[in-house]
């Protein structure tokens, strides 16, 4: 999926609902089932759903994120909201066990796609979705060749951000912006990179998967005063300057955004998210996730140079 065709899927559709698919692992606490699914088969893990279906699920890594999104709904401003849905390689049968559970916790998700073991990526732009969340990558890399937003969730010890505010944390290259300059760096070093960047500092950066994301979030930010703003976005970065130059230019070419802008030089990140409060991190590189899923719920973007072979 090439950058540019990022950008045209982001012009098609009239603004509405930012609509979020996520998976029934990234939702609830489903490691112990799946193990038995991957140690003892499907019949197994069949029969333990049947047999404890009205035992509620724990939590997973990206419930706290779903509840404080769809919380947005429930305020009586007027913006476009936000609808979830699930997204899930269950039968409509095991999967009964999930949505006792999604009723349990008082989650307003209605709509939902059970695949049965096959991949639930065909169903994305049909569904309307704009960000898909979930613990399976091959899913998730489905989706991005696609031209959607979409991350793998990856298991955290997260502490819950006990504010009310819903706070977003996203990468720029590869991310909010196209992998672009991340190659000029990955092949010709930092140098090369910096003098690039330099001189192309008035050009725009191409649409990344998240471009899209981050539109339907301002778009809800639009309704409230910038003061009293029940989301709270981040731009954390390991570009610094002149580098930053660029990613201020586009975003401000965009109309976007964004509340907190960390450029760190090539710091580890984890200490900033952590005083950031991140409900969620978005990243494209594998290394900065494991070290960030520590601290906070985190998205890994399997897209870019970064992560091909």
């Amino acid at each position: 999926m090439s950058d540019t065709d990022y950008q045209e899927n982001e012009a098609e559709g009239a603004p509405g609902p930012l609509l979020i698919g996520i998976s029934s692992r990234a939702l609830f606490d489903l490691d112990s089932t799946h193990k038995i699914y991957e140690e003892q088969g499907l019949e197994a893990y069949m029969a333990y759903q049947r047999e404890r279906e009205d035992e509620i699920l724990q939590p997973g890594v990206a419930f706290n994120l779903v509840k404080k999104l769809l919380h947005l709904n429930q305020d009586g401003m007027d913006h476009p909201g936000v609808e979830v849905i699930l997204l899930s390689r269950n039968s409509a049968d095991t999967g009964l066990r999930i949505f006792n559970s999604i009723e349990h916790y008082g989650l307003d998700v209605q709509r939902a796609v059970f695949t049965n073991g096959a991949s639930p990526s065909q169903y994305i732009e049909p569904s309307g979705v704009q960000l898909f969340l979930s613990a399976n990558e091959d899913d998730v890399r489905r989706v991005l060749m696609a031209g959607y937003a979409a991350a793998t969730i990856l298991p955290s010890a997260t502490r819950e951000n006990h504010s009310s505010q819903l706070r977003l944390a996203f990468d720029g290259d590869a991310v909010i912006f196209s992998d672009e300059a991340e190659r000029v760096y990955k092949e010709q070093g930092l140098a090369a990179f910096s003098d690039s960047e330099r001189r192309a500092a008035s050009q725009p950066l191409a649409a990344g998967p998240f471009k899209r994301v981050l539109e339907g979030i301002q778009r809800i930010q639009s309704a409230y005063p910038v003061e009293e703003n029940p989301i709270r976005t981040a731009l954390i970065t390991a570009r610094s300057a002149p580098a930053h130059k660029r990613v201020i230019l586009t975003l401000r070419a965009w109309g976007i955004r964004v509340d907190e802008a960390l450029f760190l030089g090539g710091r580890q990140k984890a200490p900033f998210l952590r005083a950031f409060g991140a409900d969620i991190f978005f990243d494209d590189q594998q290394m900065h996730c494991s070290i960030a899923s520590k601290e906070v719920a985190t998205g890994h973007v399997p897209h870019g140079v970064a992560n091909e072979p």
